[in-house]
C-alpha cells in the first residue's frame, strides 16, 4: 500500500460528500418550490371557480382543518403553520364566516374552531383539485403508488431528522 492509498480514498469520500451535498441542496430547494407552486395551484384553481375571497393559505388552512375542531396550537403543533400566520389567518377565516369560534370550556384561554358550510365547500373544493391531481398524475404515469410510498417516506425521514435538530439544540 503507498502513501497516494489513504490520499487517494480521501478525496474519494470528499467528492462523495460533495455530491450528497450538492444533492441535499437540490432537494431543499426542490421543496421549497413545490410549496409555493401548490399555493399557485390552488390560487388558480380558485380564480376558475370564481372564489376571490380568501387566499390559498386560507384555503389549505381549511383542508387541514377538515372535520376537526381545534386550536391555533393544535394545528402549530402538528408542524402545519407558524404561530402568527396561523392566528392571523384563523380570525380572517373566521370574520369572513369560513370557522366558528368559541371558547373552550376547560381552558378559557384557548379558542377552538371549527369549519362553517361556506368552509366546507372551500375545504371541498381543494379536496377536488387534490383528488383530480392525483388521479391524472397515476393515470398519466407520472406517479404510482409505489414511488409516492418513496417520496412520503423519504419526506418523512426528513421531518424527523429536522425535528430532532430542533429538539436537540437547546
Amino acid at each position: 500500500m503507498s502513501i497516494q492509498d489513504p490520499i487517494k480514498s480521501e478525496e474519494a469520500r470528499a467528492g462523495q460528500h460533495q455530491g450528497f451535498m450538492i444533492g441535499y441542496l437540490e432537494a431543499l430547494s426542490l421543496v421549497e418550490r413545490l410549496h409555493r407552486l401548490l399555493l399557485d395551484v390552488i390560487k388558480d384553481e380558485f380564480e376558475r371557480v370564481g372564489v376571490l375571497e380568501i387566499n390559498a393559505v386560507q384555503a389549505l388552512l381549511l383542508f387541514n382543518i377538515g372535520d376537526n375542531e381545534v386550536t391555533a396550537g393544535e394545528l402549530k403543533s402538528r408542524g402545519y403553520y407558524q404561530g402568527s400566520n396561523v392566528s392571523y389567518n384563523l380570525k380572517k377565516l373566521v370574520e369572513m364566516g369560513y370557522m366558528h369560534h368559541q371558547r373552550c370550556e376547560i381552558d378559557r384561554r384557548s379558542v377552538r374552531v371549527k369549519l362553517t358550510d361556506k368552509g366546507r365547500k372551500i375545504r371541498d373544493v381543494v379536496s377536488t383539485l387534490f383528488l383530480r391531481h392525483a388521479e391524472g398524475l397515476e393515470h398519466k404515469g407520472v406517479l404510482g403508488p409505489e414511488g409516492i410510498d418513496d417520496i412520503t417516506r423519504s419526506l418523512k425521514r426528513m421531518e424527523r431528522y429536522w425535528s430532532d435538530q430542533i429538539r436537540y439544540i437547546y
